[in-house]
């Protein structure tokens, strides 16, 4: 049985950007040095179903539906919430740049 491995927020968001953005599965695997494909699978997946919550949270601490972890203060929630908000508004811009790229180069 292998050793589990956390991954931080930053590599998890980075890799669905590369993702998004079409560099190959073994690729982002290789950059990133991300263990298993099957683990990107799942972060693609949470982050197109919305569970966004579920990609800040350490392994073997699934929270229940609805709910992320907990913080130390409300500040520390607030500075957390605004940095995974500042990573989605980064993801979006790049997917919009490759869209306008894609839609100028087949039109």
């Amino acid at each position: 049985m292998g050793t589990r491995v956390s991954y931080p927020i930053e590599i998890k968001m980075k890799a669905i950007e590369m993702r998004l953005a079409g560099v190959p599965v073994k690729e982002v695997l290789e950059q990133l040095n991300i263990k298993n494909h099957t683990q990107l699978k799942v972060w693609m997946k949470w982050y197109r179903e919305g569970e966004h919550q579920r990609l800040q949270q350490p392994v073997g601490k699934q929270y229940s539906f609805g709910k992320g972890p907990e913080y130390d203060t409300e500040e520390a929630r607030l500075q957390a919430e605004i940095r995974f908000l500042k990573q989605q508004i980064e993801v979006l811009k790049k997917y919009k740049a490759l869209e306008r790229k894609w839609l100028d180069k087949h039109s």
